[in-house]
């Protein structure tokens, strides 16, 4: 009973980090790279409508490619896992003798004695379905994946980033000027990004304060660029 409460907690602490991986994914590009955008059209147009049909192109072309990236890249590591459980599988039926190694090494570098390594492989290597996830788990720290792991972080990456988004860019569908739509944007999206990089920070572990401003500042950097850049052209 114990044993099963404890992996439960294991298992939603684990996807509580994908999630938050997700979110941190999604968030920051989805807070900088509409931010920069809106911010140079800002320096080039005076008009908000074109701003705001640039950015709502931009956020939907972006959580797309985003949330296909992170599909992609769920799919890959399921289509690697699996093909290492084949070769695992391949491997115990024709060089039995060699996981029989493998797997008393690993046995004798966390301190066992001979004896207990031979009784500790004899058990394991009788389950051929627990040996290869023996061998998975321990051998190639590899932990199976959420099958439905790729279709989540796609929607968690690309709706992450349309939420992050709206930010920057919500100002210009209330105000007609761009400038002073800007000036809002800048306010609110600096806000937004000094809270996201201090709670991304805390959750990590790094000093949220100097996270906070880390990314605030490569925020506002890519806007200030983007602007600055509009503004050469068009004079």
């Amino acid at each position: 009973m114990d044993t099963h409460l404890h992996h439960d907690h294991i298992e939603n602490h684990l996807q509580s980090s994908e999630l938050l991986k997700d979110i941190v994914i999604g968030m920051s590009d989805g807070l900088t790279v509409p931010f920069a955008l809106a911010a140079g059209l800002s320096g080039a147009v005076s008009n908000t409508s074109i701003i705001v049909i640039a950015g709502i192109a931009e956020i939907a072309a972006g959580s797309i490619a985003m949330g296909l990236g992170g599909y992609l890249a769920g799919k890959t590591e399921q289509d690697h896992y699996n093909s290492e459980v084949k070769r695992e599988y391949d491997e115990i039926e024709n060089l039995r003798h060699k996981e029989i190694e493998e797997t008393k090494e690993f046995f004798a570098n966390i301190g066992l004695s001979e004896e207990i390594q031979n009784k500790a492989t004899e058990e394991i290597a009788q389950d051929k379905d627990r040996w290869v996830d023996f061998m998975m788990k321990y051998e190639l720290g590899l932990e199976k994946p959420d099958p439905k792991r790729a279709t989540k972080s796609a929607l968690n990456i690309g709706l992450s980033y349309i939420a992050g988004g709206i930010i920057p860019l919500s100002p210009y569908f209330f105000v007609d000027d761009s400038i002073e739509a800007l000036q809002i944007s800048v306010i609110a999206t600096i806000l937004c990004l000094f809270a996201f990089g201090y709670f991304k920070s805390k959750i990590t572990g790094i000093n949220p304060w100097k996270g906070a401003i880390r990314v605030t500042l490569i925020g506002a950097l890519a806007a200030g660029a983007a602007f600055g850049v509009a503004k050469l052209i068009g004079s």
